[in-house]
């Protein structure tokens, strides 16, 4: 088929889709860019007990249902770890089983089973500590941009490789890097070399087992894997409630190209709203310990190259 046909008739699809979606579920979907084709659902269960919920952000590439699959954020304060990661695995399941039909409305109605099984396994409802009370939402959507998605991170054709761990595995170095303090607000960012969600786990506990770490309004991370053998990264990232930023770090280790490490900012809130500048001092403090554990030249030694653009390196764990 031409190009030009394949493109007019998914964009035919993605209309026929949206406007399905707003049908169905009202004031739940939210147009957040409708040139860009980015949405937003938040999808809740409080039919069974305390309601959980979780805000979906879609973006729909040109080639989508034919060719590609919708770019997707899970935003959930709540939401952490294998959890995630599960939740993850069953909507690109989905899609792999559903390659070229339009998915949206599956991965919604899976993400609501996802939440009644959490109601009926916690009757006690999320915790409210990591809910979205910070910062202000509204300004989130003005400050949103495409770049905040991740790309279909972990299909489960190769799912086995995240989980492949030897039992003796253990636990990385972590770093911890300058802090950077703005109106009442610091901000820390932590590393720590990793190959294996395993590690990922290990270091995450054992940050949270830091009082001071522990008790921070937000702890966002974000981790890149490569698998040699397969050619493919690993990624994923966690907001913990400051929408957004998760995304927001994971792109910059995209942009970087730096591999095998987890990257997590504490930010301790002070009070004062910060608005975009929270973004900037996140992804500041994820650049600078980058800098300071060798995964990027600095910025000097990039001017003394001549001028040529920094290049990653690529560090593996011994």
């Amino acid at each position: 088929m031409d190009t030009s046909l394949e493109n007019s008739s998914d964009l035919q699809s993605q209309f026929e889709e949206i406007e399905a979606l707003s049908s169905i579920y009202g004031d739940e979907w939210c147009v957040i860019d409708e040139a860009s084709r980015i949405f937003c659902i938040r999808i809740s269960e409080d039919i069974h007990g305390p309601k959980w919920s979780v805000c979906l952000q879609i973006s729909l590439p040109e080639n989508y249902p034919n060719k590609a699959p919708p770019k997707y954020q899970i935003n959930a304060g709540w939401l952490r770890g294998p959890d995630r990661i599960r939740l993850s695995n069953c909507l690109e399941e989905l899609y792999l089983q559903n390659a070229g039909e339009s998915i949206l409305y599956l991965w919604v109605e899976k993400i609501r089973e996802f939440l009644i099984e959490r109601t009926q396994a916690n009757t006690e409802g999320p915790d409210t500590n990591t809910a979205l009370t910070t910062e202000e939402e509204v300004a989130y959507w003005d400050d949103f941009d495409i770049s905040d998605f991740s790309a279909l991170k972990l299909n489960t054709e190769h799912a086995h490789l995240f989980s492949s761990s030897s039992a003796d595995e253990e636990l990385p170095p972590i770093k911890h890097g300058e802090t950077i303090t703005d109106r009442r607000s610091s901000f820390q960012a932590h590393l720590a070399p990793v190959l294996t969600s395993k590690q990922i786990k290990m270091v995450i506990d054992q940050l949270y087992g830091n009082k001071k770490i522990a008790g921070a309004t937000h702890n966002i991370y974000a981790y890149r894997i490569y698998c040699e053998d397969k050619r493919m990264f690993l990624q994923d990232c966690e907001d913990d409630g400051e929408t957004a930023a998760g995304g927001r770090l994971l792109h910059l280790l995209q942009i970087l190209d730096v591999r095998n490490v987890l990257v997590v900012v504490s930010r301790w809130y002070g009070g004062i709203l910060l608005g975009p500048d929270r973004f900037k001092h996140i992804n500041n403090c994820a650049r600078n310990i980058l800098i300071q554990e060798g995964y990027l030249e600095s910025m000097d030694e990039g001017l003394h190259a001549g001028g040529k653009s920094r290049k990653s390196k690529i560090k593996k764990m011994k």
